[in-house]
């Protein structure tokens, strides 16, 4: 038998398995709840401790000059100079009366990206980002610090909160990639070590603006 009958023989099989039902297994088993109960602590309290647990390092901001007056000290703090960002919104907002400035240069060459976010989910500690509303695929991946400045009007409960307000938003056209960051990137497949930022970016920062 040559490869070529060998392939149409194997389809042949999967076709016709595919006709005929297949016992559901555990069928007496109850269907797991997956619902949470939206908890009575403020869901910014509730995001901060959840997000800051995951190694994310959080900053409450009162208002547009508070977050100018946190983000230009931590830059300075770190002394970072190249600081890449292509929302212009976010590039006003934090030019006005503050001495940062965003560097002309790659991704790769960057110390730290700026991007907004789609939602944050309170209870997993996860920034929701989009390549509609958070600056393209790999300004969040590819910058060795992500900073992602949000606004508590975009703090959701659960998960299933987050993609009911993403389905409403965009219908039938939902954004080529939505992705849920949870914290720094980190694994432990090797040797069940941690390591931290192979996958992503080391250290992220998330600054809640009151509005």
């Amino acid at each position: 038998m040559n490869a070529s009958s060998a392939k149409e023989s194997i389809l042949k099989n999967i076709r016709m398995a595919l006709t005929q039902p297949t016992p559901q297994p555990f069928q007496f088993v109850e269907k797991a709840d997956f619902s949470f109960k939206q908890p009575e602590e403020d869901l910014a309290i509730l995001f901060a401790e959840k997000f800051t647990s995951l190694l994310g390092r959080f900053s409450f901001c009162e208002n547009e000059q508070d977050l100018r007056f946190q983000l230009t000290n931590l830059i300075n703090a770190l002394q970072w100079k190249e600081i890449y960002c292509v929302d212009e919104n976010i590039k006003a907002t934090l030019s006005e009366n503050s001495s940062i400035l965003f560097s002309e240069k790659s991704l790769a060459d960057s110390d730290a990206s700026i991007t907004n976010c789609e939602l944050l989910v309170a209870r997993t500690g996860s920034i929701v980002l989009s390549s509609t509303i958070s600056s393209g695929r790999t300004t969040s991946v590819y910058s060795p610090v992500h900073i992602c400045i949000a606004s508590t009007s975009q703090l959701v409960y659960d998960v299933k909160d987050a993609l009911v307000f993403l389905q409403k938003k965009y219908r039938d056209k939902l954004p080529s990639q939505i992705s849920f960051a949870t914290g720094p990137s980190r694994t432990a497949d090797i040797e069940k070590t941690l390591v931290v930022g192979v996958h992503g970016p080391k250290e992220v920062y998330c600054f809640l603006l009151d509005n």
